[in-house]
């Protein structure tokens, strides 16, 4: 979906593995789809990718107005390894909190 939404083949082999502190995955009121929470003590995995103008602006149009970026820090997971890489600044797609639901 990823790929097909960005217009963007191949995409989703750059994504990589990522755990991200202090943040929950949760549902997003009313609907089937996810956003994060703030949470104290929750590792949250997931993925950080660096898609190119046109599929980041495809990809942003795609979340809407509901969702927005926050600046956050994450640890890119060494693929190999497993274990956890320096930390860095990415950004997430996330609800307004009172629209977070029940964890997911």
């Amino acid at each position: 979906m990823l790929e097909r939404v960005a217009g963007a083949p191949g995409l989703a082999r750059r994504l990589r593995l990522a755990l991200l502190p202090g943040w929950e995955r949760v549902a997003l009121r009313g609907t089937p789809y996810p956003t994060l929470r703030r949470r104290l003590g929750v590792l949250t995995p997931g993925a950080v990718l660096r898609p190119d103008p046109v599929a980041f602006a495809r990809l942003t149009a795609y979340e809407g107005a509901e969702y927005r970026l926050v600046p956050v820090r994450v640890a890119r997971l060494r693929q190999a390894g497993g274990g956890a890489s320096t930390p860095l600044w990415a950004r997430a797609w996330v609800a307004p909190a009172w629209r977070a639901g029940a964890p997911g």
